[in-house]
């Protein structure tokens, strides 16, 4: 290691330390260990900190995202928008450095990463994108598309599971733009790996089907920029183990104090002496410091001048592909899908689930960028874009991806693939298992990604398979989710109706859909963009109102006339999507739900928890609140209560109780 890469990495290791000391808070160990192995990414990697969009730039996740001091330093030092103030400004409030790197907050982070082991999973998502549309609009000479994937993991990331997921994955699709660096450092907050962590991580990933490289000291700079080179030689992804020591030349080397607290201003001061790092200024960065990242910086650049000019080039031979390629990278007219009619024509009866795998295909059409699939059931999910093809080592252009049957690696590769840009990513399995992949979702909403879920057999509908698979709460974690559109439509029509609002959408959306054959209702429409509508109005002021989602429209509306036989004017409302309701203006809010009308009564096959912000203290739920039983959805149905006349008593009830 030369003089200059060695004070560069010094440089990065103090900041990182002296960051997190001012902020009293943060995880100084990892940065300071693994910041050879950062610096030499960097060098190699193809970006620009004058264009941090460029699509042509390689990519960069900190999966081990509570090192993100690390992230901080060279981002700063490379001259992106992240200044010394901002690096003082660690961990407080308002700062462009947050305590975990967070996508579309700090300039040049290409994901939010923190829960460990799904930066990873994203990583694998944006190598699939990249081999995706390089299959796409690549052409002889003309590799418009030709990037790497780089994600830096730790000993924590590769004990979570979605990890092991993604892994599994990438290595059976051949991923080989993608490169994995594992700082091992085999220490963690309780303390050493050994105490639940002792398999051989090179192995595994062996029987993955990846390249394994070790790299035995994590300050041979020359041998990680080898493995990083020869990572680029093989047809499949690579990992890079580097065997590092956490808090490297620090008095707490090697402790697992070093984690995830401050060291100490005397620990630091010991530590720039073991280094000879000869500035004892807090926040010091030397001038020919400076300058050598500046020179870096220039030199990583370069590939892009050379790829405007290809793009160019390939905008004149190409020009149909050049016309898709910016189409691809553009939002949806979703105005002229609305007024296709195809979109609201669905059989007598359909269910949900079908109704959406119509909507998928004819949006296939008019979106070519439409890339997804489900966890190892898109029969059932209805999910898969007909004659397209299933995405492959040998088929990378084709549009459909089986996932296999790892949920959570799913939604984060998802994520990945969003963040890659060009592409609209959906993903699917059964609304239950919502549990294994919420994770996943809560990064989509947290970084307004609009991921699509299609998340099947929405109910005690699914009848006979029994308790473990029908959903009961898993509706109102959904909704609680922050910045997630949650909708649960009644028919096709709706169903097309959400899709329509997910697609340009800054946030993901659940498409929460029935097994069961449902009704095409004559009422419904594409004001359930709206969250929730009347869809049938009282004859005067309401005396109740009936608010359902799902199969459970079609319920309220049987009700409600023989309400109405029994003198009870009943509005009927709608209401497949809560969030979107929620956002209306008061004055649309008050016409579907009128203040003065205190008799409600919400009408959905799950948990009641969430509906009284809608039904008050004075309301009714007709709801789920246990478990459910195998047999068939009619006999379920029947038992739980969500009949006519459970409904029409319950409303009875409610209207009594307030005279």
């Amino acid at each position: 290691m030369n003089t200059i890469d060695k004070l560069s990495i010094d440089t990065i290791r103090i900041l990182s330390a002296e960051a997190i000391q001012k902020a009293n808070s943060g995880h100084p160990g990892m940065p300071i260990g693994a910041a050879p192995i950062a610096y030499a990414i960097w060098k190699n990697m193809n970006h620009n900190p004058k264009d941090p969009s460029w699509r042509g730039r390689d990519r960069f996740i900190l999966s081990a995202g509570h090192a993100s001091m690390l992230e901080y330093s060279l981002l700063h030092l490379y001259g992106y928008d992240v200044s010394m103030d901002d690096i003082k400004q660690f961990r407080q409030l308002g700062s462009k450095t947050p305590g975990h790197p967070e996508f579309g907050h700090t300039c040049g982070v290409e994901a939010t990463t923190g829960p460990l082991g799904q930066g990873f999973a994203m990583a694998v998502g944006m190598a699939i994108a990249e081999s995706h549309l390089a299959a796409k609009f690549n052409r002889a000479g003309f590799n418009v598309v030709d990037n790497y994937t780089y994600v830096l993991t730790g000993d924590g990331c590769m004990e979570e599971g979605v990890s092991g997921e993604a892994a599994s994955l990438a290595g059976t699709l051949k991923l080989n733009k993608l490169i994995a660096v594992y700082d091992r450092n085999r220490i963690t907050i309780e303390g050493s790996t050994d105490l639940a962590f002792s398999e051989n991580v090179a192995a595994r990933f062996g029987a993955y089907g990846w390249q394994v490289i070790t790299v035995d000291d994590g300050n041979d700079l020359d041998s990680i920029e080898n493995a990083l080179h020869l990572a680029k030689r093989q047809d499949k992804p690579t990992l890079i183990i580097v065997d590092t020591k956490i808090a490297y030349g620090s008095p707490k080397e090697g402790m697992n104090s070093a984690h995830g607290s401050p060291l100490g201003e005397e620990n630091i001061r010991l530590m720039k002496q073991k280094l000879g790092f000869d500035y004892d200024e807090p926040f010091t960065v030397p001038a020919q410091v400076y300058a050598n990242f500046s020179r870096l910086a220039e030199k990583c650049a370069e590939p892009q001048s050379a790829h405007a000019q290809l793009m160019k080039a390939y905008k004149t031979a190409f020009p149909a592909l050049y016309k898709e390629w910016e189409e691809y990278h553009a939002p949806v007219d979703v105005e002229s899908l609305i007024n296709d009619r195809e979109f609201a024509e669905f059989d007598e009866k359909v269910a949900t689930r079908a109704a959406s795998g119509k909507i998928l295909n004819l949006l296939a059409r008019h979106i070519p960028n439409m890339f997804g699939g489900s966890a190892d059931l898109a029969p059932s999910n209805v999910t898969e874009i007909k004659g397209e093809g299933y995405y492959s080592p040998d088929s990378p252009k084709n549009r459909n991806i089986h996932f296999g049957i790892r949920e959570f690696a799913m939604a984060a590769i998802c994520n990945g693939i969003m963040l890659y840009g060009g592409l609209h990513a959906y993903c699917a399995t059964f609304l239950v298992f919502a549990d294994y992949l919420k994770p996943a979702l809560r990064l989509s909403a947290l970084m307004k990604l609009p991921v699509i879920y299609v998340l099947t057999h929405d109910s005690i509908g699914v009848g006979e398979d029994g308790p473990t698979h029908q959903p009961i709460e898993q509706l109102a974690s959904l909704r609680a989710t922050p910045n997630t559109r949650v909708f649960r439509p009644a028919d096709g029509k709706e169903t097309s109706a959400a899709y329509m609002s997910a697609l340009n959408a800054d946030c993901p959306t659940v498409l929460a859909l029935s097994r069961q054959g449902l009704p095409t209702l004559e009422a419904t429409s594409f004001e359930a963009m709206r969250g929730g509508y009347v869809i049938k109005a009282a004859d005067g002021a309401p005396d109740v109102i009936l608010i359902a989602s799902g199969s459970e429209v079609e319920l309220a509306l049987k009700a409600a006339p023989v309400l109405e036989e029994k003198g009870i004017r009943t509005q009927v409302v709608s209401m497949p999507c809560t969030e979107l309701f929620d956002a209306q203006s008061d004055e649309y809010k008050e016409s579907v739900l009128p203040k003065a009308v205190r008799a409600r009564v919400s009408i959905e096959a799950a948990s009641s928890f969430g509906w009284q912000k809608y039904t008050g203290l004075d309301g009714a739920n007709v709801s789920l609140d246990t478990f459910g039983a195998s047999a068939p959805a009619g006999k379920l149905f029947e038992l739980f209560g969500f009949t006519v006349q459970n409904v029409v008593d319950t409303a009875i009830r409610t209207v009594d109780s307030l005279k």
